[in-house]
């Protein structure tokens, strides 16, 4: 019976540092997660602006180039 306890609370020991591990996995998880959205966030507004000043420049091609 001893012997049974001491398997059961080496394994509930394991299962409480597991646990622990993957809080922190999970929170290192979501930091990358929002940096990745932040990062994703920063480039969509770069090409919308990059699309906005590429239109300006497409605008001012002559309209007539076989001439």
């Amino acid at each position: 019976m001893d012997a049974d306890l001491k398997v059961l609370e080496e394994k509930l020991s394991q299962l409480v540092e597991l646990c622990r591990a993957l809080g922190a996995e999970n929170t290192s998880l979501k930091q990358e997660l929002a940096q990745a959205q932040d990062d994703t966030k920063q480039l969509k507004a770069q090409i919308a602006q990059a699309s906005v000043r590429l239109e300006a420049l497409i605008g001012q091609l002559p309209h007539d180039v076989a001439g």
